[in-house]
């Protein structure tokens, strides 16, 4: 490394990108014990962690597959994460006005849970927390003005409060978002497919108990999904994840909130009763995004600036969770002297990681485009294929393990 630069600011690994993504990965090579890792942030994270449950009807959520959940315990902090999380014990799946529906259970599936929804500002107060009291070093509320490739590492110049300071790493981890500034700095292009449809997210109060049951239901606007989250204040609430077209979807962010729940249960239904309250609503354009590099030597690209998916299966941030166990255990596999910025591991990992990558594209891309075409011919057929799930518990059980994420993980359910 440049003797120019002091050895305090001398890593093994640099990881761009302080939140949930950047954050599990920095843990999952903690735990490896020997390399000196540090996780760069732009914004000020390192005493954002609370101690506390603490809670708002409002919090964000994320979805989790059993698959995230048996990498979570890897991590050593399931235990803390599922203290605040709501099983998903059945998920319905329905084509709105027509008579295909199927609905996938966890005993079937022989799991205890299909999978978890958890609120993101617990979720990433256990993984900050965990991380303070990990083996890592966090500089936060940096900017980063420049990345050189050298020859023995990348060379990264940050600023903190006016401050510049010369980092080296022998690997630069990207984990800074669909929008990636350190990708654009390094020259790593995006492919973009924009859906014309935007996603309007919010929590939604319920007459009656959700009992544990997703509900995933296609509309000739767009598919919804109304996931289960834990009570708040005796409130019964949901997750709503509502796509339409992007200018139907800024109509219903215009409208108040009796309006809004009024359009909803046109589309939904009565499954869940009444729908009491909406919360704050918001709303953003879909797109599939793939970056066109990710590895070269000495740099790596992960989360959503390797690729940002369509939410309709909830798969976005669970993929991104297989890829970083993916890489840990590739870096691990290597030599005790083995530089970890060399490329045929980092070539090895993206090899490993192609198939799931692809199919889990391909999959929830054409999932958009099945359930979005009107004509009769191509609704009959799908709607064929969710009957023909419900009645064959084979594919019913196939379908319910992709989404878990052990047809591509080989995790153990038993």
């Amino acid at each position: 490394m440049s003797q120019s630069i002091d050895p305090s600011n001398q890593f093994d690994i640099t990881i761009v990108g302080g939140g949930m993504v950047g954050i599990s990965l920095a843990l999952l090579l903690a735990a490896q014990q020997r390399w000196k890792i540090l996780v760069i942030e732009s914004k000020a994270i390192a005493a954002s962690h609370k101690t506390q449950y603490s809670s708002s009807f409002d919090a964000r959520s994320t979805a989790l597959s059993w698959s995230s959940r048996s990498i979570l315990q890897k991590m050593a902090i399931w235990q803390h994460i599922e203290q605040q999380a709501q099983a998903i014990s059945s998920i319905h799946v329905s084509d709105r006005g027509h008579f295909g529906l199927t609905r996938l259970e966890a005993e079937e599936a022989g799991v205890d849970a299909l999978g978890y929804v958890v609120e993101n500002s617990w979720l990433g107060s256990v993984l900050i927390q965990q991380a303070k009291q990990a083996d890592i070093s966090l500089k936060d509320g940096a900017k980063i003005i420049s990345i050189q490739p050298k020859a023995e590492s990348m060379q990264l110049t940050i600023e903190t409060e006016g401050q510049r300071q010369l980092i080296s790493s022998k690997l630069l981890v990207v984990a800074d978002g669909a929008d990636s500034t350190c990708a654009k700095k390094l020259g790593i292009s995006q492919q973009r497919k924009a859906y014309g449809h935007s996603a309007i997210i919010a929590n939604i109060s319920l007459q009656q108990a959700h009992n544990k049951v997703a509900y995933e239901r296609f509309t000739d606007q767009g598919p919804m999904a109304l996931l289960p989250l834990t009570d708040f204040e005796n409130d019964h609430r949901c997750a709503l994840v509502w796509t339409q077209p992007s200018e139907q979807a800024d109509g219903l962010m215009a409208s108040d909130d009796g309006e809004f729940l009024s359009q909803l249960q046109a589309r939904f239904g009565d499954r869940l009763g009444k729908f009491k309250r909406v919360g704050e609503r918001v709303c953003y354009p879909l797109a599939l995004t793939t970056s066109e590099e990710q590895v070269r030597r000495r740099l790596v690209v992960v989360g959503n600036a390797a690729h940002s998916l369509h939410p309709v299966a909830g798969q976005g941030f669970n993929l991104s969770l297989r890829d970083l166990d993916c890489l840990a255990q590739c870096l691990a596999n290597q030599p005790q002297q083995t530089d970890v910025g060399e490329l045929e591991p980092l070539l090895g990992y993206q090899k490993q990681r192609e198939n799931d990558q692809r199919n889990t594209l391909i999959f929830t891309d054409n999932l958009t485009k099945l359930f979005g075409l009107s004509s009769s011919a191509v609704a009959l057929g799908r709607n064929s294929g969710l009957l023909m799930m419900d009645l064959v518990p084979t594919l019913r059980n196939q379908f319910a393990h992709f989404g878990m994420g052990s047809a591509q993980s080989g995790v153990d359910h038993g």
